[in-house]
This record gives C-alpha cells, structure tokens and sequence, in this order.
C-alpha cells in the first residue's frame, strides 16, 4: 500500500500487511512450514540474532502470522502486533512479559471470569496480586494504585454486562503512576473502537471473536508500540503459545469482512435490547447503545457502534433463564460470542462459573441474567426465537 494516503478502516481491513511472494498470488499464501530455510551459516546467525530480517522457525516467525500481526496493527492504529494461539495466551503473554513477582494488576471488576481466574489463581502463584474497582469510576481507579501497581486492564464493554468505562480518563491515571493501560477490545473490535487513540498503552484481543467472526479458529493478540510489544514477543518465542499459521490465514480472511460484519452486527443488537425492553418477562436490558444504559453518552463519544452482545435479567432468576435457553430453536447455546450465528448462554453458571458467589455478586452477575452475542440473522426470526422461552 501506499505511504502517501491515509486509508479508511475498512480498506486497511482488505489490504494492509499484503505481501505477494515471487508467484503474485491474489489472496494472502498460507506457509505451511515449521521452518525456514537460509542461505548459508552467516546468514543464519545474523537471523538468530536479529542483525537480519528474516523467517527461522514458526513458533516466533511465520510470514502469515506476520501479515495478520501488520494488518491488525494497522486497523489499530498501533505499531506492531503479536499474535497468540487465543485471547487468553494473549493475556498471559502480556503478563509474563511485563509483570514479576511483587508486581500489582489493577483491573476492572467486570470482566471475563477466565481473566479474573487467571489474575486470582495463576498469577498469585507466582507473587503477582490483583484487585478490583468499579470500571465506571476513574477516581476508583486513582484510589485503589499501590506503589507496586504495574499494570491497568479493564474491558470496555465488559463481559457480559457492557459496562463502559472512560479509556482517556483512566488511561491519564495510569500515566500518572507509572502503569501500563491495557484495555480488552475483544467486544467492539478496531471496528468501533481504537483504545490506543483514547490513550491505552496496549490493546489485547480474542481474536477467536469478532475478527475471526465465524467461529471457525482461535486466536489472540496484544497490539501497541514496539517497545512494550517487544517483551511479549520475546514471551512467546521462548514459551511458544503460538499463532498457527493456518488460524493467522483464516483470521486475515476475517478481517477482509470485520467492518461490513460488525454493522450487521450493531443493527441487530440495538433492534434486540429495544424489543427486549418491551417485554414483560424482561426485569433490566443491558446495551450500550439504549438510552436507558448508564454510559450511553460515553459509549456514543467513545464507540462508533454499541456493538453485537445483549445480556438482561429475568424475573424468576435462574430456573426462567434456563426455561429460556432451552426453548430456543435458532440461537446456539454456547458461551463463544462474536460469531455470525446468534449465541445464547447464562453467565452465571458457564463464562463465570467457576467465580465464587461473592465475586458474582461484586461483578454484577445474577443468577436470572443471559448473555446473547447478536449474530446478522434477519431480526424478525431471532425475536421470535426468544418469544419461545418469554
């Protein structure tokens, strides 16, 4: 691509990171290969030691996996990327890369239970500790730092309750002590929201989720500068939770759709939480883009769209969200989100399941509360679907 123009999101989601090789291919090549061949032994050393550009071995170098790491890196805004194997060796590989014992993460306290459980019960093993505040509330955030506070790592939406937080608000509190703002885009994508552009230092993704947006592969990424891309790099040569090559070439395939998906996306969700509202059934509807959600306003400044996922509450707690998945016939029940087919799954004893009682309740997650990732199925068969079980 040109350096000249400054491209539109969903052109850099077609053609950023488009390398052809000798033979011209159209669509990006799929390098099926654990390792790349030199030229000769100098050659070799100057690849192993940096000195030289070049493909050694496809646990930490792949020319497919490099292309997805240019062309997220470019959707992001950011100036690289490192992918993983998914969203959650994404998480680790940033921690590893950053953190030490005695270190401190201060994270938001509505967030995925596989982040929490990896923070609470991995993490502390090996001396690092987390603890929680209110994603709404910048000055919780100021508060709660510790001299030994290293990282900030909120969702924004959360999981599954779309709570939005302020990026640009907690992110000046961050830079102020030091820490590193890392912010979980998974929900919106580079699609409707650039935390980089708010102020966040580094950006993870499950790109299993709305890039991939099929449910076809797994896949994750930490995105930022190189400096602090860097440390998780060097993490993932040495460990190895690594992007296969064949997943990096179906998540290219994703991205190329990722801007035309998440509009279909939105209009279904914003159409779902407002018919939701009207139902008697329905005790409180949680989407950012209601006027009746708490940071409408915010998530309007902030997001470009309010995004695929609906959760609401149900009078009658968990035997009457149980009634309801059960009674769906369309809607898949699995608790994947950010795929084209609606999903429908109750947190409570799956995303969050293994949390106890007391974090459910301090995150929010009641026992009459369901999660639907909104696929683009035409709208009228998706309410339907849910008037089943209402």
């Amino acid at each position: 691509m040109s350096e000249e123009f400054e491209y539109h999101l969903d052109t850099l989601a077609v053609r950023a990171g488009q390398e052809r090789s000798q033979f011209g291919e159209h669509s990006e090549a799929l390098y099926l290969s654990s390792s790349f061949v030199a030229d000769n032994a100098a050659q070799a050393a100057a690849r192993f030691t940096g000195v030289e550009p070049g493909f050694i071995y496809s646990r930490f170098t792949n020319p497919t996996v490099s292309l997805f790491q240019e062309r997220l890196a470019a959707l992001e805004g950011a100036e690289a990327a490192v992918a993983t194997a998914s969203g959650m060796s994404a998480i680790l590989a940033l921690c590893m890369g950053h953190l030490k014992a005695g270190d401190h993460i201060l994270a938001s306290q509505g967030m995925f239970g596989a982040t929490m459980q990896l923070f609470n019960n991995w993490l502390s093993r090996f001396g690092v500790t987390a603890s929680y505040v209110d994603a709404t509330n910048p000055a919780a955030w100021a508060d709660a730092v510790k001299p030994e506070t290293k990282l900030f790592y909120l969702e924004t939406p959360s999981n599954p309750l779309t709570e939005i937080a302020d990026i640009a608000a907690i992110s000046a509190v961050a830079k102020r002590h030091g820490a590193i703002m890392v912010v979980d885009n998974c929900f919106c994508s580079p699609a409707l929201q650039q935390p980089l552009k708010l102020g966040a230092d580094l950006v993870i993704h499950s790109a299993t989720k709305y890039i991939d947006g099929q449910g076809r592969v797994l896949g994750g990424a930490v995105v930022g500068s190189k400096a602090l891309v860097e440390p998780v790099y060097q993490f993932l040569r040495t460990a190895g939770p690594t992007l296969s090559a064949f997943n990096a070439w179906v998540l290219l395939k994703g991205l190329e759709t990722l801007g035309i998906r998440m509009k279909a996306h939105c209009d279904n969700a914003l159409a779902l939480a407002q018919w939701l509202e009207q139902q008697p059934a329905v005790a409180k509807v949680y989407y950012p883009g209601l006027p009746s959600h708490p940071q409408h306003e915010l998530a309007k400044r902030q997001q470009s769209g309010g995004g695929g996922v609906v959760s609401f509450e149900l009078h009658g707690g968990q035997p009457a969200a149980w009634k309801l998945i059960d009674s769906v016939r369309l809607m898949s029940r699995t608790a994947n989100l950010g795929d084209v087919k609606t999903t429908i799954t109750h947190p409570y004893t799956t995303t969050h399941g293994r949390l106890t009682p007391e974090a459910k309740a301090t995150a929010g997650i009641r026992e009459g509360l369901v999660r639907i990732s909104v696929g683009i199925e035409h709208i009228d068969d998706l309410k339907r679907d849910l008037q089943l079980g209402l």
